[in-house]
């Protein structure tokens, strides 16, 4: 097979450009939400899916894309405010939750025997997508970067302490919420090209590799990015010419990476 053959394709120059505009993202707001140990908040989010489709369902919403977004900004919202509530483990609050959502969505979207309909946003499929929904990618990338440029510093005080970024006049609800926001919009956004299952690893990999073996902060987005934009391309390309899955080829690529850099750290740091 000619190793330039998939350019004859628009399906996989689709693909490719998501890959170019998704990996990224991940890899930016995975660096946050390892920061902020909210591994389980982002896999609670991409178990909402499910739920915002079967909500919307009930409620006669037949634009499943919407009924996802909506239902997962609200979700995430709610997670935010009772886990600031709640003296219990926040992973506790979340895990209860996400076990409640995804049950939900199960049992609503099983009656009749319909969830087949739905199986396939559990390992996503990125050749499906269609030039008008990278638009959409691109708009949620320049939301990112924006967002990124005006209250990262903000956010990153709130990250490492709440009382003190209070003293400096920063909203640290506010902050909190709007990070939250925007990744449920990501996570809903890419979730039926990267899929229900996996999508929390492709958040949590790359920066969780990258804090391995970086020095500073400049370095752990450098090396997160990277890393996520290395895996997504690799991994679309073998599921290309092996004919495999491409969002568990992705994972995989991404878990080497971080085992290998997991044992370089390890050794750098005797």
């Amino acid at each position: 097979m000619n190793s330039f053959s998939w350019m004859q394709y628009d399906f996989m120059k689709y693909a490719f450009l998501a890959v170019l505009i998704i990996a990224p993202l991940f890899g930016l707001m995975g660096t946050m939400i390892v920061n902020r140990k909210m591994a389980f908040f982002s896999d609670a989010l991409g178990h909402s899916a499910l739920t915002g489709i079967a909500v919307g369902l009930v409620f006669g919403v037949n634009n499943t894309d919407l009924s996802m977004v909506v239902f997962a900004i609200v979700f995430a919202l709610l997670l935010n405010q009772i886990s600031s509530k709640v003296a219990s483990s926040t992973d506790t609050v979340i895990s209860v939750f996400s076990s409640f959502s995804i049950a939900l969505g199960l049992a609503i979207l099983s009656k009749g025997g319909n969830f087949s309909r739905y199986s396939s946003l559990l390992v996503g499929d990125i050749l499906s997508i269609t030039e008008e929904e990278i638009l959409y990618l691109v708009l949620i990338f320049i939301i990112t970067i924006l967002f990124w440029i005006i209250c990262f510093n903000k956010l990153l005080a709130v990250s490492l302490n709440r009382t003190l970024a209070g003293s400096r006049h920063i909203p640290a609800a506010w902050m909190e919420n709007l990070f939250a926001v925007l990744t449920a919009l990501i996570v809903m956004v890419s979730i039926k090209w990267v899929g229900i299952l996996i999508i929390n690893a492709l958040l949590i990999l790359p920066a969780a590799a990258s804090r391995n073996i970086s020095e500073n902060m400049r370095e752990y987005h450098f090396f997160s990015i990277l890393f996520s934009l290395f895996s997504s391309v690799l991994g679309l390309f073998i599921s290309y010419y092996v004919n495999v899955a491409t969002g568990p080829s992705i994972v995989i690529i991404a878990s080497f990476i971080y085992f290998i850099t997991y044992g370089w750290g390890r050794k750098n740091n005797r």
